[in-house]
């Protein structure tokens, strides 16, 4: 049946298109046409042509941030998406006394994040800090270390936090998604003696396959917008030992107030998202996931 107003269904979304217009496509072009000029946002914009990006490739620090990331994505994936996913196997183990442990885990995703950095870094303090205080009370004063401090613990130390923090929600989906595979299947091979180990890894994450790739995608995404942890716990330090892609954009776009730079870096880091994005749905198609029944 056809719509007696044809220009109804347009009327609908018109709101929905103004939004992302307004909010994303109209701040996305202006940042792309920015990149190829040098601006300090007091004085005339000059036309630089493509010398912020050939700059950006010559910049160490902010390839060194790229490392960071990339090191900073590797760590999360293993402190927050498999953590996670041990989470959620051990809660569904534990039968009919899960309320207390699935709220336990999730508790630190609802705390504000400023409050987590600034407890960390007096759980990470070097004279009244927890870690060290037990190290000294055991006699292990040589593991001792100032963890913020020291460039080889630093990023380590953040990604922990982050892993503390989003190892409760990637338990949550997974827990959701194991909550839906079918009982049948489950009591099929305990009559046949697999342990509940057994089935875990080679029944039920076989099936939440889906849902674990796309917390590998949310996880990828979320480390390459992260920024407040790394803000106030070390701001980058010590010596862009913990220098990821955000902190230093905002160090180029609000310190040095180069403005023309920082849309470059910015478009660099979107194409590279987007570009990661693709790779994971393209592979994600080509694995069938999507053909996974129960």
């Amino acid at each position: 049946m056809k719509p007696t107003r044809p220009w109804s269904p347009y009327l609908l979304v018109a709101p929905a298109i103004l939004v992302f217009g307004f909010v994303v496509l109209i701040p996305a072009i202006a940042n792309t046409f920015l990149s190829f000029a040098s601006w300090s946002g007091t004085d005339a914009i000059q036309f630089v042509g493509l010398e912020n990006y050939f700059r950006a490739f010559r910049d160490e620090i902010y390839l060194m941030a790229y490392r960071n990331t990339f090191v900073y994505i590797l760590l999360t994936l293993v402190l927050e998406v498999v953590v996670g996913l041990l989470l959620a196997g051990l809660v569904t183990m534990a039968g009919r006394r899960t309320t207390f442990y699935r709220v336990a885990f999730f508790v630190p995703v609802t705390l504000p994040m400023i409050v987590i950095a600034i407890l960390w870094s007096f759980v990470y303090s070097d004279d009244i800090g927890l870690i060290n205080s037990g190290l000294r009370a055991s006699g292990l004063d040589s593991l001792t270390r100032v963890w913020l401090g020291d460039p080889n613990t630093a990023l380590l130390a953040v990604s922990v936090v982050s892993g503390w923090i989003y190892a409760g929600f990637y338990m949550a989906i997974f827990y959701a998604a194991l909550q839906r595979i079918p009982k049948h299947l489950i009591e099929a091979a305990v009559l046949d003696g697999a342990s509940q180990w057994r089935v875990f890894f080679s029944i039920k994450v076989p099936m939440i396959r889906p849902m674990i790739e796309v917390a590998v995608l949310l996880c990828i995404t979320g480390a390459f917008q992260s920024f407040d942890l790394f803000y106030v716990m070390t701001n980058g330090g010590p010596d862009h030992a913990t220098e990821i892609i955000t902190t230093y954009l905002v160090e180029v776009v609000f310190r040095y107030r180069d403005l023309g730079y920082g849309a470059a870096l910015s478009t660099i880091m979107t194409v590279v998202v987007v570009a990661i994005a693709l790779v994971l749905v393209k592979m994600r198609t080509k694995g069938g996931s999507n053909d996974i029944e129960y």
